[in-house]
């Protein structure tokens, strides 16, 4: 009796303790996400609240993200791709349906924001961030409003103009400039618009990334197109910097939160998609990174100047004109490369 009495205390206290390491476990769920794309803290926050684990890796565009999420190496459970790369997951069959009612959150979304072409119904992404490509431009350099992408041809501001050095948006610049369809896959529209990008080019505009915000604030050049978060922060912090959308409409992205097909964490995935989407999160992300949010609870909290600031929350008759990019197949993004090398070269 005492040798059962002495193996059931021990089977006791061997249960006790595996009942208390799994209490104490963890769930990890892996994120992939841009660089410096959420308030400090925040995942800490959720962390302590959920007690699941959040892994953050980070990426520096669309086409590392995924080749990231299809690598195989790690299994991602939720991912912040922009429009055309949602699409493109989409029509692949790599993103997981979301089940909103573990995202209650999602009402509380701008109804701008949702149901786009690249995922109509908000299906399998929700929106997270979003924002433009538009013009810096220094006022105390350029004495008149500039309100268009005509600006950027301008004669008077040679060797002054600065334009990203990227594919899709340079040569979206010019087709809205030309007044054609941000995502033409047109020949004769496409070679219009190299024309004007190499007629840009004559005017001394240099190409770069990293170091717009440099060359605005010292002077060294005088209009330069640039990301609204950045664009947007530059103007709040330097008087003499204006950030404008151009009248002809630019380039709307949505960056979106999606899950990954194969998660093993769809539950606490979501769960961390609806801490997101609450109004204080989405407020501080919006506050921190600088980008406009697609909560409507977190934009009425922000400053008056910053809510009606056209540069951020557009008027519609802009807004209106705007495109989000298209997945380009391999056929469509072949022209666009073959433009874009004649312009470099």
């Amino acid at each position: 009796m005492k040798k059962i009495i002495a193996i059931f205390t021990v089977f006791i206290m061997i249960s006790a303790t595996m009942i208390s390491c799994k209490k104490d476990e963890k769930t990890t769920i892996n994120f992939l996400n841009w660089g410096e794309n959420i308030a400090e803290g925040l995942i800490d926050e959720f962390e302590e609240k959920y007690n699941i684990k959040v892994n953050e890796v980070f990426v520096d565009d669309n086409e590392a993200m995924y080749q990231e999420l299809t690598s195989g190496k790690t299994q991602y459970d939720v991912a912040v791709p922009g429009d055309y790369m949602v699409e493109r997951l989409i029509s692949e069959g790599r993103l997981e349906a979301l089940d909103k009612q573990n995202i209650p959150n999602w009402t509380e979304l701008l109804s701008s924001n949702l149901n786009k072409s690249f995922d109509p119904g908000n299906v399998y992404s929700l929106p997270y961030m979003n924002g433009t490509i538009g013009i810096i431009y220094n006022t105390e350099l350029i004495s008149e409003d500039i309100n268009s992408w005509s600006d950027m041809w301008n004669p008077k501001y040679k060797d002054e103009i600065f334009v990203l050095d990227s594919q899709r948006d340079a040569i979206g610049m010019a087709l809205k400039y030309l007044g054609y369809p941000l995502n033409s896959t047109d020949e004769v529209e496409l070679s219009a618009a190299k024309a004007a990008l190499i007629e840009q080019k004559k005017l001394g505009t240099i190409y770069g990334a990293d170091n717009v915000k440099d060359l605005m604030i010292s002077g060294e050049r005088a209009i330069a197109m640039i990301w609204s978060g950045e664009g947007l922060t530059l103007a709040d912090e330097y008087d003499y910097l204006k950030y404008i959308v151009p009248k002809e409409g630019a380039n709307f992205w949505i960056d979106s939160l999606v899950i990954p097909k194969g998660t093993k964490n769809k539950s606490a995935a979501e769960t961390f998609i609806n801490f997101l989407c609450e109004k204080d999160s989405a407020y501080r992300v919006a506050e921190e990174i600088g980008y406009t949010t697609p909560h409507e609870g977190a934009m009425m909290e922000q400053d008056e100047e910053v809510r009606n600031n056209p540069g951020a929350y557009m008027p519609e008759e802009i807004m209106n004109r705007c495109e989000s990019y298209k997945y380009l197949n391999e056929e469509e993004l072949l022209k666009y490369e073959k433009v874009w090398l004649e312009v470099k070269s």
